[in-house]
C-alpha cells in the first residue's frame, strides 16, 4: 500500500560534511534539471537541497531520516530541526514554478528544515542517482527555491550551537588530534584561535580523553590522539547544567 503524502508540508535537509583534508565545511546538494519535452531545451538547471513531502503516517523526524538514508544510505546521525519556512512566495520564482508544475507540487508548501552532521568521506557519491555533490559552504552553486536562505539559517544555528554544545565531534573521526579539532572550530566559526590557549583549555576538559596512540602515516612528528567521551560529558552536563566548550 502506497503511503499518501501531505501535499503542502515537506522536509528539507541540509547535510553538512567536513573534509579534514581541505579543512572545508561542505553542503551536499542534488542537481535539478528539467528539459522541454518538445524541444529538449533545458528549462531548469541548478542545485537544491534534498527534501520530500511528509507522509500522512510519518513523524517529521522520520521523514528527515528517510530522506537522508535515501540520498546517502546512512542513518543514526546527528540531526537538528532548526526552523520552518512558510513564506507564501518561497516557490514563486519563474523556474521554481515550472519545476513545481512538472512535479505537481503545491505552490503553497511549508517546509520544516533539518540539518545533519557527518564527515564527507562517509558518503559514497559514486553512481548516485541524484547526482549529489559536495560544495564548500562559502562557494555554493546557483540554488533553486529558497534553499540558500535555508542553508544560511542552518549554518548560523550550527555556529551558535558549536560554541556551547559538543556537536563538532560529529564531524570528526572517533580519534583526532588537538590540531584537527582546532582546525574544525576555526572552519565553522570563521575565526583564528590561539593554539596554546586552545590546547590548554581542551586538555583540561575531562570529556576529552588522551589516548596512548599517535597519528600514523604522517611525514612530520606524529601527534597524540584524543577521543570525546559522550558519557562523561552528559554526566558533567547533568551536574553543572551548562558547559562551555
Amino acid at each position: 500500500m502506497t503511503s499518501k503524502i501531505i501535499p503542502n508540508v515537506s522536509v528539507d535537509c541540509v547535510i553538512f560534511g567536513y573534509d579534514a583534508k581541505t579543512k572545508s565545511l561542505n553542503v551536499l546538494l542534488i542537481q535539478r534539471q528539467l528539459k522541454d519535452s518538445a524541444t529538449n531545451k533545458l528549462l531548469v538547471d541548478d542545485f537544491v537541497l534534498t527534501g520530500y513531502h511528509v507522509y500522512e503516517n510519518e513523524k517529521l523526524d522520520e521523514t528527515a531520516t528517510r530522506i537522508l538514508k535515501e540520498l546517502t544510505g546512512l542513518d543514526n546521525l546527528y540531526k537538528k530541526q532548526f526552523k520552518s519556512f512558510g513564506n507564501p512566495n518561497r516557490l514563486l520564482n519563474e523556474k521554481d514554478i515550472i519545476w513545481a508544475k512538472s512535479e505537481n507540487f503545491n505552490l503553497r508548501t511549508i517546509t520544516v528544515a533539518y540539518y545533519f552532521l557527518l564527515q564527507t568521506n562517509e558518503v559514497n557519491l559514486k553512481d548516485n542517482k541524484y547526482n549529489a555533490q559536495w560544495f564548500p559552504i562559502k562557494n555554493l552553486p546557483k540554488l533553486g527555491f529558497d534553499h540558500l536562505e535555508i542553508i544560511n539559517q542552518a549554518y548560523e544555528d550550527l555556529k551558535s550551537k558549536a560554541t556551547y554544545k559538543p556537536i563538532v565531534f560529529e564531524l570528526l573521526p572517533d580519534k583526532f588530534t588537538i590540531n584537527e579539532l582546532q582546525d574544525l572550530y576555526q572552519c565553522i566559526l570563521e575565526i583564528e584561535i590561539d593554539n596554546r590557549n586552545f590546547r590548554r583549555k581542551l586538555i583540561n576538559k575531562k570529556y576529552i580523553i588522551p589516548l596512548d596512540e599517535k597519528q600514523v602515516g604522517v611525514t612530520n612528528k606524529p601527534a597524540r590522539l584524543y577521543m570525546f567521551s559522550k558519557d562523561i560529558y552528559e554526566k558533567m552536563f547533568k551536574k553543572n547544567n551548562l558547559i562551555n566548550i
